[in-house]
């Protein structure tokens, strides 16, 4: 019908179609940008105030300060310094050797072989991540110690020896537990590549006349490479940062690595700490990561060179180990025994001896709970608090940001959004032991005079958190991608907001990953000593930071029984953990 037609619609005006807004958020999506606008600036400025300490002359508080590069200068130019760095990548290529020499043989006999029990495997391993690694430390330097090693005095009393054949507090010794500590995350890094290996092409080279070596050496190795070094890209950032192992095996010998070394020129017996000399050697620290993890990034883009597995023809084939599969067993059983079961029994001998000593009949007959009478109950109790608080808070919170980044990474509209997935991806970047001094800058130089965190639990909290995030945004990401977005479009018909929909609708789908991604992060947290040994004050000490101080301090007794206190307590909580995942068949 036309305006001539019918007169009344010769009085209606066409309207201009109005442009639709780029993006659209209601209330609900205002303040999830909000958190992540606002998460993200502190991610942003606690690297950023590293990098500006690093090139103020004086102490920040001076405002008569210059900028220049001379802590940079002072730094480089300094020997001690060299020598530390030299010590540092030593350490950590012997790391990531002795950690795939245990890894990758454990990942290919649960990928491709037909090992009995593969279930235990992976448990062993998994709990093995979560084993404080300065529990080891400990357990190792008792062992190999020079002079009260148990190894030590036993290989001496055997074969007559005046000196100790084996010393741990060396380079070597440190990467040689360190390894030990990484084999799980080289086993679960590369069981994923070994697992998506067609064996069609190892059938053919065998077909072909190669032998089981050939194979493995032309064939597997060559196309796992690209994981294979992606692991070793990812390890070597822990490596190079690790706290616990040379905090315990080489503090108290004078063998510094890059992060005690960092803990060392901020606890100076004399003189003011060197915070700007610290700034310069973690800001030059956080380049290096960040081009190792921009490779690994690139790494990762280009895997798709190397795929080999298809959906037409692709049978996954076991290897028959046949009779060598109690050699199998002999090298799991070799690794367990050495890694975890060794180094906590002798911590355990540790704690009920009045001193340490050899193990014999007489020492046997001096074992009691006296070390543990010896402990700071006080201090122990306050530690066991905090730490309960911050297992609660650090997963709760952490998951509630990771929410929103990735609601407003994947869901939203906004210009841009590309870059808060690159924030959230950072502090994975960066070495924990850099964000632990760059949160303690921040708080003395930049939130003293505006909101006083030094000395409290928040500060660990916030650091806590921020460190997390990558993890529990990975998590997240992968889920929600899975999830169509029909399911919230909905619920947007029906009327729900964007709240509602992600409590009713995309939170219920969620629920398994989120509670892994909890329970996980809880137990990360227990153990956690690289981020709270620089921001801890006597008011918000946390209990492994309460290990390390009385081990520092020379009580080995006091320190092993606190640690079996803590490795106790870690009990249940892991069987909790393990429970709720073997329940929810996320493993």
């Amino acid at each position: 019908m036309t305006a001539q037609e019918h007169p009344a619609l010769a009085r209606v005006r066409p309207r201009r179609p109005s442009r639709l807004p780029r993006f659209q958020l209601d209330a609900w999506g205002w303040v999830m940008f909000a958190l992540v606008l606002g998460v993200s600036m502190v991610v942003i400025l606690l690297p950023a105030v590293v990098l500006w300490l690093s090139v103020r002359e004086l102490s920040p508080v001076e405002p008569e300060s210059a900028y220049s590069f001379l802590h940079y200068i002072a730094v480089f130019g300094d020997p001690f310094v060299i020598h530390v760095m030299v010590n540092t990548l030593s350490f950590t290529i012997i790391s990531l050797i002795v950690s795939f020499a245990f890894g990758l043989p454990a990942a290919w006999l649960a990928e491709r072989t037909d090992l009995p029990a593969k279930p235990l495997v992976y448990t062993l391993m998994t709990v093995g991540l979560l084993l404080p690694g300065f529990a080891e430390a400990m357990g190792w330097l008792l062992l190999l110690h020079p002079r009260i090693g148990i190894l030590n005095r036993m290989t001496m009393d055997i074969f007559g020896l005046t000196q100790a054949p084996f010393n741990i507090a060396s380079i070597v010794g440190m990467g040689w537990v360190q390894g030990l500590s990484l084999a799980p995350i080289a086993f679960i890094m590369t069981a994923a590549v070994l697992r998506a290996i067609d064996p069609t092409l190892e059938d053919s080279a065998s077909m072909s006349g190669a032998g089981f070596a050939n194979v493995i050496r032309r064939i597997t190795l060559p196309l796992a490479w690209p994981g294979i070094l992606a692991a070793g890209i990812y390890m070597f950032t822990i490596g190079f940062a690790a706290f616990d192992v040379p905090a315990v095996i080489g503090w108290s010998n004078k063998i510094f690595t890059f992060s005690t070394y960092l803990l060392l020129q901020l606890s100076r017996d004399e003189g003011l700490p060197r915070y700007g000399a610290v700034a310069a050697l973690s800001t030059a620290v956080i380049a290096i990561a960040g081009l190792l993890i921009w490779w690994y990034s690139r790494l990762q883009a280009r895997v798709h060179h190397y795929q080999v597995v298809t959906g037409k023809g692709y049978r996954p084939r076991m290897i028959a180990l046949g009779p060598h599969v109690w050699s199998a067993w002999g090298f799991l059983g070799a690794y367990f025994v050495l890694s975890k079961l060794l180094p906590l029994l002798v911590i355990v001998w540790a704690s009920l001896l009045p001193y340490f000593r050899y193990p014999s009949l007489a020492a046997f007959k001096t074992i009691s709970l006296r070390q543990f009478e010896n402990i700071s109950w006080d201090l122990t109790f306050l530690g066991i608090k905090n730490t309960a608080i911050l297992m609660l808070l650090t997963p709760t919170v952490t998951i509630i940001i990771a929410i929103a980044f990735s609601w407003v990474v994947l869901r939203s509209k906004i210009p841009g959004r590309a870059i808060f997935d690159f924030i959230a991806f950072l502090p994975h970047a960066v070495p924990n032991i850099v964000f632990g001094f760059a949160m303690l800058l921040f708080a003395l130089f930049v939130l003293e005079h505006l909101v006083p965190t030094y000395g409290t639990i928040w500060i660990l909290l916030i650091v806590f958190v921020i460190a997390r995030l990558s993890y529990a945004t990975r998590m997240i990401n992968s889920t929600l991608i899975q999830i169509h977005k029909d399911l919230e479009e909905a619920a947007t018909m029906s009327g729900a907001a964007t709240g509602p929909t992600l409590a009713r609708v995309i939170i219920p789908i969620l629920a398994p990953t989120l509670v892994y991604a909890w329970l996980w992060m809880a137990l990360l947290t227990y153990r956690e000593l690289t981020l709270a040994v620089l921001i801890t004050t006597r008011e918000n000490l946390t209990l492994p930071v309460a290990v390390w101080t009385a081990w520092l301090s020379g009580g080995f007794g006091a320190a092993s029984a606190l640690t079996v206190i803590l490795m106790a307590l870690m009990i249940p909580l892991i069987a909790l953990y393990w429970s709720v995942v073997r329940r929810r068949g996320l493993l």
